[in-house]
């Protein structure tokens, strides 16, 4: 029977994902919940750990790694930053442990940029990053991860170099449900409008500067001409993901094209974005990358 090695953990700020792996890197079990860091933080992030690792029957010598918002300031460990030019090395040396437990549990740190014009953070998608490129990547990769808070992300020979957020899918969640233009799209939750959706991409990418009057037109074409709440919604979201594009392809292109870190509705409708626009994507499955990220810096940690 195949033995676990060690958890893996992806901690966010509003989910929860756990993989209990054997040496071989594969999946015995695993479980998902919405108690991220806002809901750990107030049930306890030790309680809501150990209910997981009952749930998965972990044996208690099994060590567990985590990624993620748990290592934030407000979060259980604070497990700092690896700062730009941050090579992706450097993430496996610096995890935090937690202490005043038995098991020893780790958590990675994050990337930070401290520059005054462009500062910015981020915490889990190192870890992404490292299982989609890997440790040795060579050559100069750009990488978008879209989100809550999308990333953009210049890598060179395995260093990070340069990274942007981009409050996009927050941005849809305000506007969509907070604006005058939840009357617009009030029904469209399944339906979808791809035709639209492209349309906007391409209405925002060409004029960026526009975006904010670019967004009331979900209202005003209904009013004027007819159409359905889910050409509204889609054109709300194309207008923000193409603004978005807009300034993640302002720079040079890899010739190989824009490495897209996403999975579920998003990738979906990222790769129609590009489509849109031409440009060539290499997809990779964002559950599927943090885990890889998980085990290369678990095996790092504890077999070296």
């Amino acid at each position: 029977m195949t033995e676990p090695a060690y958890v893996a953990v992806d901690w966010g700020t509003s989910s929860f994902r756990l993989w209990l792996v054997d040496r071989a890197g594969q999946v015995l079990a695993e479980r998902r919940s919405d108690e991220g860091m806002l809901a750990a933080a107030k049930a306890g992030f030790p309680g809501v750990l150990q209910s997981h690792l009952t749930a998965v029957s972990a044996p208690a010598h099994v060590p567990v790694l985590v990624c993620g918002m748990a290592g934030a300031k407000t979060g259980w460990v604070e497990a700092g930053y690896v700062d730009t030019p941050a090579p992706l090395s450097a993430i496996l040396e610096q995890a935090a442990r937690v202490p005043g437990t038995a098991r020893d549990i780790r958590i990675l740190p994050g990337i930070a940029q401290r520059d005054a014009k462009s500062p910015d953070v981020m915490r889990g998608e190192e870890t992404q990053l490292l299982g989609a490129l890997g440790l040795d990547a060579a050559g100069e990769a750009l990488v978008c991860m879209p989100g809550t808070h999308s990333k953009w992300v210049r890598v060179k020979d395995g260093t990070v170099a340069h990274f942007s957020t981009f409050m996009t899918g927050e941005l849809f969640s305000v506007v969509s449900r907070e604006t005058i233009l939840s009357l617009a799209i009030a029904g469209a939750e399944e339906a979808q409008d791809a035709r639209s959706f492209q349309a906007a991409v391409k209405a925002a990418f060409e004029a960026p500067a526009f975006a904010a009057n670019l967004l009331f037109t979900a209202r005003s074409r209904q009013l004027l001409f007819g159409g359905t709440p889910a050409a509204a919604r889609e054109t709300l979201s194309g207008t923000l993901i193409g603004a978005e594009l807009a300034a993640g392809l302002s720079g040079a292109m890899p010739k190989a094209g824009i490495t897209l870190i996403a999975s579920g509705r998003l990738a979906s409708l990222y790769r129609q974005a590009f489509d849109a626009l031409s440009v060539i994507v290499n997809p990779i499955d964002a559950d599927e990358a943090v885990r890889r990220g998980l085990s290369m810096a678990a095996a790092a940690i504890w077999t070296s």
